[in-house]
């Protein structure tokens, strides 16, 4: 019998304090947010102890999600250079975990960092490849040298540039507007950038929720509390992962602006079937 890893398991009371330090909430809340995300059918795979690309890899098979994974044999680029990956973000769960276990598989001669949600550190066996991002408290602080660390370091770089996963904008599933961070960095630290078309979706709830948020204008992304149970809904799902051409840093010039630039990359994304 494998080993368990008790301490790899998530215990979403702890994550909330932690998170929002001093807010006290009902316990009936706390009890139905254990049940909304599936605590338990989550440490059932967290106990098991994976880490890293092993994890995501694990998961997708656990999860029994099929791949269709086209134009990895496109990604060509000089002996030694680093890439970042820049994908669409049409789940926020079961994409980043199938594309990092497909990169970090493929490209097993260099580390694959992801920047992700901080509250996506409670996961442990995700921590040690993951950057957190927060717009408040300390790891907001740090942010930026640990971003800059990660694109200095010799690893690939999975991005997803808008931030949030997918909406429904103007009756079409698609990526809020990317933001141009990526290009600054990977063009100044001489990465290829890589565009990646992830192919899925949400439930039609997901999308109706966020919506309803957005016209409330609430501050806090409430819809993100429905994604453990979309990656839950996910099980046995079938999606499709299409890789582009790499595309050189020099490629990022004065020509347009570095937020065109990043709008140049999402709409190369989206052109990928």
């Amino acid at each position: 019998m494998a080993e368990l890893h008790p301490e790899y398991c998530i215990h979403i009371d702890q994550v909330i304090a932690r998170k929002f330090p001093g807010k006290k909430f009902p316990k009936w809340f706390i009890s139905w947010i254990k049940r909304f995300i599936h605590e338990d059918f989550l440490n059932d795979f967290f106990i098991k102890g994976y880490e890293g690309v092993e994890f995501c890899t694990e998961c997708a098979k656990a999860l029994d999600i099929h791949l269709d994974v086209q134009g990895l044999d496109r990604v060509k680029v000089p002996e030694g250079a680093k890439i970042t990956f820049a994908c669409n973000h049409p789940l926020g769960g079961i994409d980043g975990v199938a594309l990092t276990g497909v990169i970090g598989t493929h490209f097993s001669d260099r580390g694959v960092r992801l920047l992700v949600n901080d509250f996506l550190m409670a996961i442990k066996g995700l921590a040690g490849i993951s950057i957190p991002v927060s717009k408040t408290g300390a790891q907001a602080r740090d942010l930026p040298r640990l971003v800059n660390e990660i694109y200095e370091s010799d690893d690939n770089i999975m991005i997803f540039p808008a931030g949030l996963c997918s909406r429904k904008i103007k009756g079409v599933i698609q990526d809020l507007p990317w933001s141009k961070n990526f290009i600054k960095m990977s063009s100044r630290t001489g990465r290829w950038v890589v565009p990646v078309h992830f192919i899925g979706q949400n439930s039609k709830r997901f999308y109706r929720v966020a919506n309803i948020c957005k016209r409330l204008g609430f501050k806090f992304n409430f819809a993100m509390l429905f994604l453990p149970d979309e990656l839950y809904r996910a099980q046995h799902g079938s999606y499709r992962i299409v890789f582009g051409d790499p595309i050189p840093p020099t490629t990022f010039d004065s020509s347009k602006t570095q937020t065109e630039w990043a709008a140049w990359v999402r709409e190369k994304v989206y052109s990928l079937e």
